[in-house]
């Protein structure tokens, strides 16, 4: 059905200028119209692929969160890390794991969640007690009363986490904790 109206518009798909016939009229002909219904079809086709292709990435995932035990490398997929930072992370105590057998380690699924629940600090401090200088030896000072190497002494410290006091050119080492050692 024509009318007598001629109302101008501007084609959605070329973007060039044409007379309309109708208030509704989109496209200057009909090539336009096919070609942008072609278009639209495609984009429809093309994000129901992206769907498709981001469902099967995710879908692996999804099964690792569903299963209650984990193997070494599906913890490691999980945290997105190598497997041998998983096995790291396994020897060093973040994750607890039981050895089933030779080449069978698995992982509860409970433990991976549990080290994204309560952050640990990165390396834990001792409380130090507050020493006076006047009740420590100088390193030298435990050197020659005790008649051991500065080396030796070195090691001891750092073994039985003695609190070292630093002041000017000297270091410190409380007394009663060096004579409790070394006597």
């Amino acid at each position: 059905m024509s009318s007598n109206i001629e109302v101008q518009r501007i084609c959605q798909h070329c973007s060039k200028g044409f007379t309309a016939r109708t208030t509704v009229t989109r496209f200057c002909s009909h090539k336009c119209a096919s070609a942008a219904h072609k278009q639209k079809l495609r984009a429809g086709k093309v994000e129901q692929s992206n769907k498709q292709t981001q469902q099967i990435k995710t879908q692996p995932i999804e099964e690792l969160k569903a299963k209650e035990f984990l193997t070494v490398r599906e913890v490691a997929r999980l945290l997105n890390c190598s497997v041998r930072s998983a096995y790291y992370y396994i020897e060093s105590g973040n994750i607890k794991a039981v050895n089933l057998g030779q080449r069978i380690t698995r992982v509860k699924r409970s433990e991976i969640d549990k080290l994204f629940e309560q952050p640990q600090p990165l390396t834990p401090k001792p409380e130090q007690m507050q020493h006076d200088i006047a009740d420590c030896y100088n390193l030298t000072e435990v050197q020659d009363k005790y008649g051991i190497s500065e080396t030796a002494l070195q090691n001891l410290i750092k073994r039985n986490s003695i609190p070292k006091i630093k002041k000017g050119w000297f270091a410190y080492v409380p007394k009663t904790v060096i004579d409790k050692l070394l006597s």
